[in-house]
């Protein structure tokens, strides 16, 4: 029997653990990953990486993807550096590059998505999502720098990563003795909306304890850089203006599918599944394409539900190549298990219905946002 190719876009909390589990439990089987860049950034840490640039060495968030990968023979692995470009459906292959035409037999979309700051090029891109390319050391880089320099920041989005980052800025600021005035915006009539009353209620408390200001109920409705692009004026629903040194978006991600046929996306543009995680076409045939993480339709994206598509597209791929083992079908839940540190002494968060302690929090995910566990997702241990 000969062998079969497994092409992956995408290497983050999705791609890697296919890769790793296809490459350790499937026979005959060849594994080419695609990836726009060489390392793996360990986003969950996001928020204090750009907040405190010594609060962690870059190799320790930024982990080389092919050296895990060195184990696996050369023959049945391949890492490309690129940014997939096009898929053909009939020809089955993918494109990268507008270059080089790569084959398979089975396809596996975790391209994932971004930020509105890495895609709007008026701004200052603010790292939170990995670029579209193989320069993200500068980018945070860069990010750090402006938001140190930074007196007054308006943060849109009072989400987890919004309220993480405001919580970690004003930590920052306070540790160096600087007077910084920070804005935290929420859509909604509390922060955390996703999460039970009494977590918005801790994380309230939490940011004004760090004299971060909270407007709720309000819209951004616009915001507009000087021309010495120096300043920004950000204006709301209300007809209020405000001005701030820096403006950062946590607003909503947007999806990397430019390369994905429209005939799988939906009206948003992600990329349709039904539970097994096999791509929807239009026509209604089976495809021998799967997706997982952010990219799919599933409207939890959060990084251990990534997780838990991979495993599910793993085992469905292992099944249809061997035609042995139980196929597996994903159903994110409405369970929320989410830790939000509000700078490294504490923070809030839901384990399914449960309110965890402060104290938990920052023993948990506060006292190094899982920094040290980053290894074990691009080594699949």
């Amino acid at each position: 029997m000969g062998s079969t190719t497994v092409v992956i876009i995408g290497a983050s909390c999705a791609g890697i653990p296919i890769a790793h589990a296809l490459l350790k439990d499937t026979p005959s089987v060849k594994v080419i990953l695609i990836n726009p860049a060489s390392t793996f950034y360990f986003m969950i840490a996001a928020p204090r990486i750009l907040a405190k640039p010594k609060a962690f060495r870059s190799e320790q968030y930024l982990l080389p993807i092919e050296r895990e990968f060195a184990h696996y023979p050369k023959d049945v692995f391949e890492f490309v550096l690129g940014v997939a470009t096009s898929i053909s459906v009939d020809a089955k292959t993918v494109t990268v590059n507008n270059e080089r035409i790569i084959s398979f037999d089975y396809l596996v979309i975790a391209s994932g998505s971004t930020t509105r700051t890495m895609e709007d090029d008026s701004g200052i891109p603010i790292p939170f999502k990995h670029p579209k390319s193989d320069n993200i050391q500068t980018l945070i880089e860069e990010a750090q720098q402006k938001i140190s320099q930074a007196t007054r920041i308006i943060i849109a989005g009072a989400g987890p990563i919004g309220v993480e980052t405001a919580g970690e800025i004003a930590e920052a600021a306070e540790n160096r003795g600087a007077d910084v005035h920070i804005t935290l915006i929420s859509a909604t009539d509390r922060v955390l909306p996703v999460l039970k009353p009494r977590a918005s209620e801790v994380a309230e408390h939490r940011l004004k304890e760090k004299k971060v200001e909270i407007i709720k109920s309000r819209k951004v409705t616009g915001a507009i850089r000087s021309v010495d692009r120096s300043t920004w004026t950000v204006s709301l629903d209300n007809g209020q203006s405000l001005h701030a040194d820096i403006y950062i978006p946590t607003v909503g991600v947007i999806p990397n599918n430019s390369f994905i046929p429209q005939e799988f996306l939906d009206s948003q543009g992600w990329v349709k599944v039904d539970e097994e995680l096999r791509v929807q076409a239009g026509t209604g045939s089976k495809l021998p394409i799967f997706a997982a993480g952010d990219i799919t339709n599933n409207s939890m994206k959060l990084s251990f539900k990534a997780a838990e598509q991979a495993a599910v597209v793993a085992a469905n791929l292992r099944a249809e190549i061997t035609g042995k083992g139980k196929r597996r079908v994903y159903n994110q839940g409405k369970s929320i298990m989410m830790l939000v540190p509000i700078g490294s002494s504490g923070g809030t968060g839901q384990i399914f219905g449960w309110i965890p302690w402060s104290s938990l929090v920052k023993m948990i995910k506060g006292k190094d946002f899982l920094i040290s566990r980053a290894h074990s997702i691009i080594a699949a241990s």
